[in-house]
């Protein structure tokens, strides 16, 4: 049996991944793996690893890294503790092929493991750009060392492939997220309330989400206040908020987040994570969702809800007519200008056929070479 292995680090890749491993798992050919590593793994971010193990799947390795700060120094820190957790993972389980998601540090670390362990690698959502993080640098990383290409967009191929990538290892497919929309059953308005706490969901409700913008200076406090200051000019407002990931400086905005909370906890409510089911069942009752998350432009548009997206974190993506952006200084007129925007169908650009399905098939198969030809595109 081929073993293949999926890393995950946070609950937003696993909610994505889960329908993949769960076509692995019942494959009687392949063996899926599971490691689970970072924020999976730290109290602080919810222990999210319980979620994994209760949907029924097994972890079969542990990598810890968080290192207790979001400072620079922590989070590189906790990069070289992640390497050498990957290297035991690896020499224990010796998967046949690693699949890996995005753009987030940890990821960096797995698949840089595997390249000296000479792991084939997977990977889903390359080619995109984030010009505002270092995440898009993390990306493309991951895009040389991975073997088999999975985008969202054929824009997107095309820019992997001029990265140097052979045409045929390369597939748009679509986004999984859009996909998963289709294939999860989501909860009527009650459950989804039940399961907020008796939270209210209405048109006046949006979903707030806001990370560090990593490839700027301290700007983590200002932008947050800015955003909070705005939300202040529309007390009518009901709010969900979930906390940041654990980038740079993460700290600052959770901690400012449930202040505001607590000074406004007739209307606002916070989570360090919804779980995927819960937060796409959350997408169908309320008006919009605002911030800077990969999810407000890739998977709500597919709900008809506008999207908020502020500042430059995400600048660079494709993106839905129901995404406005805004920079930081201007939140009150779009926030105004997005709650007037009624729900309507979108066309969304990462809506593929059959997407996650069509992946599995490829990786079922497919037996890449660990060595790469570079691709000179004419």
């Amino acid at each position: 049996m081929r073993k293949i292995c999926i890393v995950t680090g946070s609950r937003a890749e696993w909610g994505l991944l889960s329908s993949l491993a769960t076509l692995i798992k019942e494959d009687d050919d392949l063996q899926l793996q599971i490691i689970a590593t970072n924020m999976h793994l730290s109290e602080r971010y919810g222990a999210t690893y319980k979620e994994i193990e209760s949907e029924g799947f097994t972890i079969d390795y542990y990598v810890p890294m968080d290192t207790g700060g979001d400072a620079a120094i922590n989070t590189v820190y906790s990069m070289s503790v992640a390497m050498k957790g990957f290297a035991e993972a690896y020499d224990s389980l010796t998967p046949d092929m690693l699949v890996v998601l995005g753009d987030r540090y940890e990821i960096l670390v797995a698949v840089t493991a595997a390249l000296i362990f000479k792991i084939p690698v997977s990977h889903l959502h390359g080619g995109e750009i984030t010009e505002g993080a270092f995440d898009d640098a993390i990306r493309h990383s991951i895009t040389k060392m991975s073997h088999l290409h999975f985008t969202s967009t054929e824009e997107y191929r095309q820019r992997v492939i001029r990265m140097g990538e052979q045409p045929e290892t390369v597939f748009n497919f679509g986004a999984i997220g859009v996909d998963n929309i289709k294939r999860v059953k989501l909860w009527d308005k009650k459950t989804t309330e039940d399961n907020l706490g008796g939270f209210k969901l209405d048109n006046n409700t949006i979903l707030v989400t806001y990370h560090p913008v990593t490839l700027e200076n301290n700007t983590e406090e200002e932008q947050i206040r800015a955003l909070l200051n705005a939300l202040d000019e529309f007390p009518y407002l009901r709010i969900i908020f979930t906390m940041p990931n654990s980038d740079t400086n993460s700290y600052i905005i959770a901690n400012l987040i449930k202040k505001w909370c607590e000074q406004n906890n007739d209307r606002a409510i916070w989570f360090i994570s919804l779980g995927y089911k819960r937060y796409l069942s959350i997408l169908q009752y309320i008006h919009a969702v605002v911030g800077n998350s990969s999810s407000g432009i890739i998977e709500v548009p597919s709900f008809g809800i506008p999207t908020l997206d502020i500042g430059n974190r995400q600048k660079g993506r494709i993106f839905a007519k129901s995404v406005i952006h805004c920079d930081i200084n201007n939140i009150i007129s779009h926030l105004q200008l997005v709650l007037n925007i009624k729900r309507r169908k979108v066309v969304n650009p990462y809506e593929g056929n059959d997407t996650v399905r069509k992946i599995f098939n490829v990786i079922k198969v497919s037996r890449p070479s660990i060595q790469k030809t570079f691709y000179d595109a004419k």
